[in-house]
């Protein structure tokens, strides 16, 4: 099969034809992968040594596709299924598996494989897709659960003033999910005004783009302090920022992956008394949750969708995401690869 494969950090990934994989276990589940997200994660891992990652990997871990194989004792798909693919590898078997929060598994391995043509996985991995979602949309369930798990996990209660530092995919996500949990007037601050729109479609009620007082054109904005403030970028110095941003006993919700040491200010952090939550991954419901959405002809999230590329133009695709662009989300199409 081709696939895309990485090479070590700070090297192009190269296209290679490899062996297909076949199930080995029985409850192993060959999928072929039809669309695969490029995600920031992935960029950061061919850049930054801290992930420890392997040469020879297949990455991807934003993807839906067709089951065309399983191992015996497979019962919850079959053959000819779509599925989006949680890449959380677990036991399947203990406690945090069996309730759906794979992320909290002792043997917890973050799978990949989207940049090939087919990929191996277990069962509790695949998420049946309804018939009404795409195979395009299959592949933002993660991100979209990504940014699902971020809200739930901030206790929004109903018409908060929520803002949302990053207009990436997962702060995208985070304004759609905002939205519909019932947040009151959202906004959503980015270094350029290049996703305005984008933001603006998926649920910001204002763009702003910060000047030489950000706290403040952050409060105008909003019309107060936000009362809970999501830091999707993950660079050093923002959750201090954040802290600056939120009204006091509010909340800051780190989902942005920050790989460097950081500081913030203790002092501003207890006089505010507010709440420093972590975010990441999701738990299974998450998935389900997302897929009903989608499932319901809630479309906007395709919007992100800004690029689709064959596996051949994928290494090119990849150092491009690197710099300053006007893509989104870029997906990989390995069914017509």
């Amino acid at each position: 099969m081709k696939a895309a494969i990485f090479q070590g950090v700070n090297k192009p990934l190269t296209v290679e034809d490899i062996p297909a994989p076949e199930p080995a276990g029985s409850h192993d589940v060959v999928v072929r992968v039809g669309r695969c997200g490029i995600c920031g994660t992935d960029l950061h891992i061919t850049e930054d040594p801290i992930f420890g990652v392997p040469a020879g990997v297949v990455l991807g871990h934003e993807y839906s596709g067709e089951v065309v194989a399983t191992g015996a004792e497979v019962k919850t798909v079959k053959t000819g299924d779509l599925v989006a693919v949680n890449p959380l590898m677990t036991c399947g078997e203990c406690k945090a598996c069996l309730a759906g929060d794979l992320a909290l598994c002792a043997s917890l391995i973050i799978g990949g494989g989207g940049y090939g043509q087919y990929s191996l996985v277990r069962e509790h991995q695949c998420v049946k897709m309804p018939d009404g979602v795409s195979i395009e949309d299959g592949a933002l369930v993660e991100p979209l659960a990504v940014g699902l798990r971020a809200v739930t996990l901030a206790q929004m209660q109903q018409d908060a003033r929520v803002l949302v530092v990053g207009a990436g995919p997962i702060g995208l996500a985070v304004a759609f999910w905002a939205r519909r949990m019932g947040a009151g007037k959202i906004a959503v601050t980015a270094s350029s005004n290049r996703r305005e729109a984008l933001a603006m479609e998926m649920g910001a009620s204002v763009f702003v783009t910060p000047g030489e007082n950000p706290v403040v054109e952050v409060n105008q904005a909003l019309g107060s302090a936000p009362d809970i403030v999501f830091e999707c970028v993950g660079k050093t110095g923002l959750i201090q920022r954040c802290i600056e941003y939120v009204a006091p006993r509010g909340t800051v919700v780190v989902a942005g992956i920050c790989t460097h040491p950081d500081t913030i200010n203790p002092f501003m952090f207890v006089t505010k008394e507010c709440r420093l939550q972590p975010s990441i991954f999701y738990n299974t419901s998450d998935f389900h949750t997302t897929l009903d959405v989608l499932e319901s002809g809630d479309t906007c999230a395709h919007s992100m969708i800004t690029d689709t590329v064959s596996i051949d133009e994928t290494p090119l695709a990849f150092e491009a995401l690197k710099q300053r662009t006007t893509q989104c989300k870029v997906l990989i199409d390995s069914w017509n690869s």
